[in-house]
């Protein structure tokens, strides 16, 4: 038997892919550009470089290309939000938007809760401040 038959598959491979990962966000940015209050987080007027940027830590994440590290560095996911107003409703709005396009991808229920339960996480460890949202 050869390596790739007795290694396990990475979360990336058993959910599809790449394919599977762009889809994901294809969704969430859509629902993102809508968005009030997460639209202006992205400062480049096409949501494209935010796209590519979240597909590839994401594949990287699941077990698919380093691609995210290597032209990025270390994710530093924290760091990186630090500039950005996220509080608990932009935290609600991003968990309402993502949680559209996991259904969406219709993954078997272990793979959604598993990839689910990721995002629920890391969107609570982004909060950084309590304050509201202004002109809300």
């Amino acid at each position: 038997m050869s390596d790739a038959e007795t290694s396990p598959r990475s979360f990336y491979d058993e959910v599809g892919g790449h394919d599977t990962f762009v889809r994901l966000v294809d969704v969430f940015y859509r629902e993102v550009a809508a968005d009030e209050v997460l639209r202006p987080m992205y400062p480049e007027e096409d949501l494209g470089p935010a796209k590519d940027r979240l597909t590839l830590f994401l594949e990287q994440y699941w077990g698919g290309p380093t691609t995210y590290s290597l032209q990025r560095g270390h994710p530093r996911l924290r760091m990186r939000h630090a500039p950005f107003h996220v509080n608990p409703d932009a935290r609600d709005r991003w968990l309402r938007h993502m949680r559209t396009a996991v259904d969406e991808l219709r993954l078997p229920p272990l793979q959604e809760e598993t990839l689910w339960d990721y995002l629920h996480r890391a969107a609570f460890a982004m909060v950084n401040t309590f304050e509201p949202t202004k002109g809300s």
